[in-house]
């Protein structure tokens, strides 16, 4: 959704779809606002104004249609990405790495599971409990064999249980070629305790061509043992490397929902092709009361010492806030050029916009212009809940007696940009 300074249009909010009344709705909203994007336009994060105006680059930054979130059909998204093609292809369109065949793969008496010898995609957000079909056997199994043409397989389950109700229902599957260049893993979970419910993934292999990668999935449900208000957190990792070339990626995604309509959403990545490296940071924060945070960070790198970027981050309420960013370039030999900018919103149809640049740049004005943002994220509590059907469902385990809620006075703000660059390895295969 998005707000304007000079106006106020209800917009539907539809609570009601996918069993979202099986859980705390996000309160009334104080008044109604209205979406500035048009029904068939994507919404985008918003860029510098200055971008066009950076020195040449050798490398260009591309919107692309982002999905931070498993949104419904119709749904969309974009972020910024730094990304120079791969020697292994990663299509980026949204969630093409269905696993249609998960089910029949967790059937003791059915088929050998079937090996998939290529990488997660780039820039597919959080996948949603459909896509990654986890259906867990409630029996206990292990078996193994081998296919008509040498290949190997293995399938197993099993449950186990600890202390204050603690309940983990898991299963390990893969295989491997005849001559073990090609091999996979997949191991999902679901695990129960009195505080939480956890259904989650993880997945690793390797193929022919020496290509490997990991993802790990998860979806947690817990309600505040004070309040009783219900949360649900989404978080997914990826990472892949190339076996001919030194290349590579690694992404990590998160998204927090309560159901007062408190929204935090991020995702940091990396990426390597031969001499040059990128990274990218964002973030929003939505508290449920009509302020919203966005923020964007991302820059580039090369072995020759050439350096580049642009951020930029948003503050709003009520009609009423500010915009600022930066696009900046180093040279190998240490020169730097850079331009900042800024916009005020007043919120009465006036905003002040200035900035400056190395090269002299100047300008400080107040002009007249409509104040539009995002005051509610596209995606939000009731479409979470809507795509969480499986973990909904299962029967929460009752607090053991004796066992009394931690006090924890903490209070959950967003995190600020930092300027030093993230510490994001990628996590090693096994």
């Amino acid at each position: 959704m998005a707000a304007c300074s000079r106006g106020l249009v209800a917009r539907p909010f539809d609570l009601t779809a996918r069993g979202a009344a099986h859980w705390p709705c996000p309160a009334p909203r104080r008044r109604a606002i209205r979406c500035c994007c048009r029904a068939q336009q994507e919404p985008r994060r918003r860029l510098s104004k200055a971008a066009a105006a950076a020195p040449e680059r050798t490398e260009e930054w591309r919107i692309d249609g982002n999905k931070p979130a498993a949104a419904a059909r119709g749904r969309r998204r974009a972020s910024l990405t730094a990304m120079p093609s791969l020697p292994f292809p990663s299509p980026r369109s949204r969630r093409q790495w269905k696993q249609q065949n998960f089910y029949p793969r967790c059937t003791p008496r059915g088929p050998a599971p079937q090996s998939r010898d290529t990488p997660p995609k780039r820039d597919t957000g959080i996948a949603s409990e459909k896509e990654w079909g986890i259906n867990l056997l409630d029996e206990a199994v292990k078996e193994s064999g081998t296919n008509e043409d040498g290949s190997t397989w293995y399938r197993e389950s099993g449950d186990d249980r600890g202390d204050n109700g603690y309940r983990c229902r898991w299963a390990r599957m893969g295989g491997q070629s005849h001559d073990g260049t090609t091999e996979w893993k997949e191991t999902p979970s679901l695990t129960f305790h009195y505080k939480s419910l956890t259904l989650g993934a993880e997945k690793s292999g390797k193929n022919g061509e020496g290509d490997s990668w990991w993802e790990k999935w998860k979806e947690v449900l817990y309600q505040d043992e004070w309040s009783n208000l219900a949360r649900i957190e989404r978080s997914a990792e990826k990472q892949a490397k190339s076996g001919a070339e030194n290349a590579g990626w690694y992404e990590k995604w998160w998204e927090k929902y309560d159901a007062k309509g408190w929204t935090e959403k991020g995702a940091h990545k990396y990426g390597r092709l031969n001499e040059q490296s990128w990274w990218e940071r964002w973030g929003e924060h939505y508290d449920g009361r009509g302020f919203v945070l966005k923020w964007t960070d991302k820059w580039a790198e090369t072995d020759l010492g050439t350096k580049w970027g642009d951020k930029w981050e948003e503050k709003f309420f009520a009609g009423i806030g500010s915009r600022q960013g930066e696009t900046w370039h180093v040279s190998p030999g240490g020169d730097r050029w850079s331009r900042t900018w800024g916009e005020e919103h007043f919120g009465n149809g006036k905003v002040h916009k200035y900035g400056k640049s190395t090269t002299g740049e100047r300008w400080d004005l107040v002009v007249d212009e409509e104040t539009y943002y995002e005051a509610e994220p596209h995606y939000g509590w009731a479409d979470v809940v809507g795509d969480s059907t499986q973990l909904l469902s299962i029967q929460p385990v009752e607090r053991p007696p004796g066992v009394y809620p931690t006090i924890d006075f903490s209070a959950s703000s967003p995190a600020p940009p930092s300027d030093d660059p993230p510490g994001i390895p990628p996590p090693p295969l096994e």
